[in-house]
């Protein structure tokens, strides 16, 4: 089973992400901050990670660059996803692997995730 770990400051948006992703059959763990990043990624053990913008402590695109910067974490595919105007430009200063807008069709959403989880298989 596929694991996916949501980071996002509103806690809809993790019930929403948790319940469509549980029913398409994926392990999902949402967090509401990503202060503990590091030790979350290695407990959890991510095939994909989706990571809002706007956290409290850590923003998202910092968030992407120290895990994208981490060996051992690289190769994890990463979605940004986010309301913010700008949210393409801060995917790709982020180095995330994939962009999606809030809001977002669930659809659209799923098919992001299969991409993002068979890239590495």
């Amino acid at each position: 089973m596929k694991k996916i770990l949501v980071y996002d400051d509103d806690v809809d948006i993790l019930e929403v992400c948790s319940v469509i992703l549980t029913l398409k059959g994926w392990d999902v763990l949402c967090k509401e901050n990503c202060l503990q990043i590091f030790q979350d990624i290695q407990i959890y053990g991510p095939d994909v990670i989706v990571m809002d913008n706007w956290l409290p402590g850590m923003d998202g695109v910092e968030a992407i660059q120290l895990i994208k910067n981490t060996p051992i974490f690289t190769n994890i595919p990463i979605i940004f996803f986010s309301a913010n105007s700008y949210a393409e430009e801060l995917a790709k200063k982020a180095g995330a692997d994939y962009m999606l807008s809030k809001p977002f069709e669930i659809a659209v959403f799923e098919k992001l995730i299969v991409t993002a989880t068979q890239r590495n298989s």
